[in-house]
């Protein structure tokens, strides 16, 4: 047999030298496009369900919609098994498939399962799907540190989720950038119940006259002089003024009672759950990079590191990204040494 291959490789030579360019060709191509990682990913084929149901015990929670979940998802095709958890106003509900199912088909099968159990979850409770990731995903991490001491951690934490967030996303391979730390900023209004028994008005209609009062309201078309208008009422709050001036009723002589009257407004951040601190330093806002599944670790990271470089231009005097956890590194430092000893 040998000799065989022998003898014809001397009678084809160009043909052997044909081969063997095109196996060099392809060999380059496997070195340039093969995705590199340095944590293999031996993870099982999951799907996360997440739901919030706030101001519930986790008890409340298990009850009416960790239990109608996990009960649903214990038929979803190939699922080998299914896990709950229930925390104060939020559920997770794990499901985990056999080895070899495609994560996309999973994700659309416990889709499908969603909508039939939706029905049975309390008015207003809508479950999602986590990011199409795995265990292993998490690549990078990096804080927003402010040098000046003009930008508190409630600013910090809106240059991540409005400024940083967004662009990041649309880099290939990311499937979710996960905010940290810092301080959620958000309209409060604070009841005074002496005022509000004085006045005669129940809770309740102080919370309709503020989800009334946040809408845009959209109207005909007036014709004149052979031009279409548009008539519409503005009506989104934009400052605390704008829910200070909320009508929430009138007085015995018809005077309107106002917001401002029965509630004191202010600005101030959401309740959390967690800090984030930066090498002993003191508080700290950021992101993680979550990758998606089957991507390629090293072009992902490349790509983050390249769109952090141009919103950088992009902010505020003083705030700078400090990356905490970069897994490209270690991929690099580890195909360098692989170069070395091969080489």
């Amino acid at each position: 047999m040998i000799e065989k291959i022998i003898d014809m490789s001397l009678r084809d030579k160009f043909l052997v030298l044909l081969a063997t360019a095109l196996l060099f060709l392809a060999g380059l191509y496997a070195l340039k496009n093969t995705p590199l990682d340095a944590i293999p990913d031996l993870s099982d084929v999951q799907v996360i369900v997440f739901t919030s149901f706030p101001g519930q015990a986790p008890q409340v929670v298990e009850d009416q919609v960790t239990y109608p979940l996990t009960t649903a998802m214990l038929a979803v095709p190939r699922a080998k098994v299914v896990r709950g958890y229930s925390f104060f106003g939020l559920s997770f509900v794990y499901i985990i498939f056999k080895d070899g199912t495609d994560m996309y088909w999973a994700r659309s099968r416990v889709l499908e399962y969603l909508n039939y159990v939706s029905g049975r979850l309390p008015p207003g409770v809508n479950p999602t799907l986590g990011p199409d990731a795995t265990g292993v995903g998490w690549v990078y991490e990096y804080a927003l540190v402010d040098h000046t001491g003009k930008h508190d951690l409630a600013q910090l934490r809106s240059i991540q989720d409005w400024y940083l967030r967004y662009p990041l996303q649309t880099v290939p391979g990311v499937s979710e950038v996960a905010s940290i730390g810092g301080y959620v900023k958000q309209y409060q209004v604070e009841v005074d119940p002496n005022a509000l028994l004085h006045y005669h008005i129940p809770l309740s209609k102080v919370k309709r006259a503020i989800q009334r009062s946040n809408n845009d309201v959209g109207g005909r078309l007036v014709e004149m002089a052979e031009t279409e208008y548009m008539v519409r009422g503005l009506g989104y709050i934009k400052s605390i003024a704008d829910l200070k001036s909320i009508p929430v009723g009138v007085d015995k002589n018809g005077t309107p009672i106002r917001l401002q009257d029965v509630a004191h407004v202010q600005l101030g951040p959401e309740l959390r759950r967690g800090v984030a601190e930066l090498n002993g330093k003191g508080e700290v806002a950021g992101g993680v990079i979550i990758m998606r599944f089957g991507e390629n670790a090293l072009a992902t990271i490349q790509g983050v590191r390249k769109k952090l470089e141009e919103l950088k231009q992009g902010l505020p005097k003083g705030v700078e990204i400090v990356p905490v956890y970069d897994r490209g590194d270690l991929i690099e430092r580890a195909v360098n040494n692989l170069k070395d000893k091969l080489f």
